[in-house]
């Protein structure tokens, strides 16, 4: 086989389940990942539609899937400011078909490969240069090593794609919103509250509190963690409900993420021996599709590799041209949106959506669609 050294940057869902293809057929893998363990908690993520189904069985994790899943489903509430109820959020809409937090599928993703890839934790990649065999890689503590093949999956924020491609402002576009997710005590409904460009959300005991907020891009630092609880206060500042009470706890949360609801756009997500899956290729954060496109993008991009024996070039090309079509369905739908209309006609309408069946119905047979919308071959044969 040629090129059987395969470096892989990030250890979310991408990175861990484009590990196990690759190990399955034979390449030799590396997953660098700058956190110190797989990352737990984080908001429910979901799969939906036959496309879906056949990746997880056909990596036989369906069932563990199944077993570990959130039991969401149901209707959520919106309510107004005194808490009463004046509309429902159909659970096929916010769960999809199987809901699972997103930390134990990384950690389910992590046990499949962890005996036969090498995982270095707490570090990532500090340069990349591309010869005529190979890219030479530093680490930012790791001895230098020369790689067959990079492939970044490494999330919006990507350093594989800065490093390979050019800087994050070429390729991500701010959508006009932000997102946090905080581990505070939120009670045990699933309720959502609206005013005019901002959304607070709690998703029963097992879940962390949610916001969605209309902004203009914020300059923050990314590890500053208390400067971005600040910027997430100020922002509800003068808000009603629950909100004050759930702010309050921001001091002590333990778990905090903050982030701009943003797309990628890309014209390659290959360049030389370098490649992207996942969000750093097509991320569109709070699309609803994030999860199942970035897993069924790993099992495309390991079964190219696979079918044309590790010759990159042949491999890349057709992974460009056979998911490009099925990365850009996915990227319709803008989810800030639809959390936190900035009008209040915005939010009737809204709420009107969800509870007609001849609005609601179609645009979930669209959802559908997007979900599907790609033929999906057996690499395994």
């Amino acid at each position: 086989m040629k090129n059987s050294r395969v470096l892989i940057s990030g250890a979310s869902i991408a990175g861990p389940a484009l590990a196990y293809w690759l190990n399955r057929y034979g390449f030799e893998v590396t997953v660098v990942e700058q956190a110190p363990e797989i990352r737990g908690g984080g908001q429910a993520v979901d799969f939906k539609g036959e496309t879906h189904r056949t990746v997880l069985s056909r990596m036989g994790i369906l069932e563990d899937v199944r077993r570990l899943q959130t039991g969401g489903g149901g209707d959520g509430i919106i309510v107004n400011a005194a808490g009463r109820k004046i509309a429902v959020v159909p659970g096929e809409f916010s769960s999809g078909e199987i809901e699972i937090a997103r930390g134990d599928l990384a950690q389910l993703l992590y046990e499949r490969t962890a005996d036969t890839c090498t995982y270095l934790f707490s570090d990532s990649i500090a340069s990349l240069t591309q010869t005529g065999h190979g890219v030479q890689v530093t680490f930012r503590h790791a001895e230098p090593q020369e790689f067959d093949l990079v492939i970044g999956a490494d999330g919006i924020h990507s350093t594989t794609r800065r490093l390979a491609f050019g800087p994050e402002f070429d390729y991500v576009r701010h959508l006009g919103y932000y997102y946090a997710l905080v581990d505070v005590n939120v009670g045990d409904e699933d309720v959502m509250y609206n005013e005019p460009g901002r959304m607070a959300a709690t998703g029963g005991p097992k879940a962390p509190a949610f916001f969605v907020f209309a902004s203009d891009p914020l300059s923050y630092d990314r590890d500053d963690i208390d400067q971005q609880k600040k910027l997430l206060a100020a922002a509800y500042q003068g808000s009603g409900w629950r909100v004050p009470e759930l702010l309050a706890q921001l001091p002590n949360a333990q778990d905090f993420y903050l982030d701009a609801i943003s797309r990628t756009v890309m014209d390659h997500w290959t360049n030389g021996r370098v490649a992207l899956v996942g969000d750093a290729a097509y991320g569109n954060a709070l699309g609803g599709f994030g999860t199942g496109m970035a897993v069924v993008g790993a099992y495309v991009l390991a079964g190219e590799l696979h079918r044309a024996n590790g010759d990159h070039e042949v491999a890349y090309a057709q992974y460009e041209a056979k998911f490009r079509s099925y990365a850009k369905s996915g990227q319709k739908v803008s989810g800030g949106s639809v959390l936190a209309p900035r009008t209040r006609l915005g939010m009737w309408a809204r709420n009107r959506l969800f509870s007609v069946s001849f609005l609601f119905t179609p645009m979930m047979k669209l959802f559908d669609r997007f979900a599907t919308d790609i033929e999906l071959e057996d690499y395994t044969r």
